[in-house]
């Protein structure tokens, strides 16, 4: 390999490591519920700056990266480690990085699987036996299926008994509940079409 050759190859990781550098600040961005101006202003860059450097276009210098770190309230190391497991990205959720969903309710928990930005929220919902939530209506709708166990799920004061391998679909603004009737855990690969921070948790 000669040195043209060399110096493209090198140009060309470069230019790779800049976009994926420029997605992870995206990802975090938007998981913090900050818009552009407001991380730009939080780290004392401009807009033009900050989406220069989430599109890729531009390299994200040493004297960026702390303040920028700080405004995200993460690590330095967080936005330029390098590797095939990324700490976070637009597309994609690790298996190991699932973030887990604030729930008031009795024996349910909530694993959020959507990325950051994304339209959909999926979830992983785990109802032990016995658990469940009250009645409740949000905007928005929804569609699960019962990947282990077996689910009461009540949807407008209709009631259904689901086991492994059923599913359902409603408007969230139907006065909806479920919970766990039998003796094994319960799980339920959910998705809503309403962000976490605006429906309500079964509580």
């Amino acid at each position: 390999m000669d040195v043209d050759e060399l110096t493209t190859r090198a140009e060309r990781e470069a230019d790779e490591a800049d976009v994926r550098i420029g997605r992870r600040v995206r990802a975090l961005r938007l998981e913090k519920n900050l818009s552009l101006a407001d991380l730009a202003a939080k780290a004392g860059i401009s807009i033009g700056a900050l989406s220069q450097i989430e599109r890729g276009m531009s390299s994200l210098r040493v004297r960026v990266i702390w303040p920028l770190a700080a405004a995200l309230d993460v690590e330095p190391s967080a936005l330029i480690t390098d590797g095939n497991e990324p700490v976070s990205d637009l597309y994609c959720v690790r298996a190991n990085s699932r973030r887990p969903l604030p729930v008031h309710s009795e024996g349910i928990t909530k694993d959020l699987l959507s990325p950051p930005g994304a339209s959909l929220t999926g979830m992983v919902v785990t109802v032990e036996p016995g658990g469940g939530t009250d009645a409740y209506a949000h905007s928005g709708h929804e569609f699960g299926i019962v990947t282990s166990g077996e689910a009461e799920l009540v949807v407008d004061s209709t009631r259904y008994l689901l086991k492994t391998g059923d599913s359902f679909a409603f408007k969230s603004t139907l006065l909806h509940s479920f919970r766990n009737p039998g003796t094994e855990r319960c799980t339920i690969l959910w998705v809503n079409t309403t962000k976490p921070s605006e429906a309500r948790d079964g509580d």
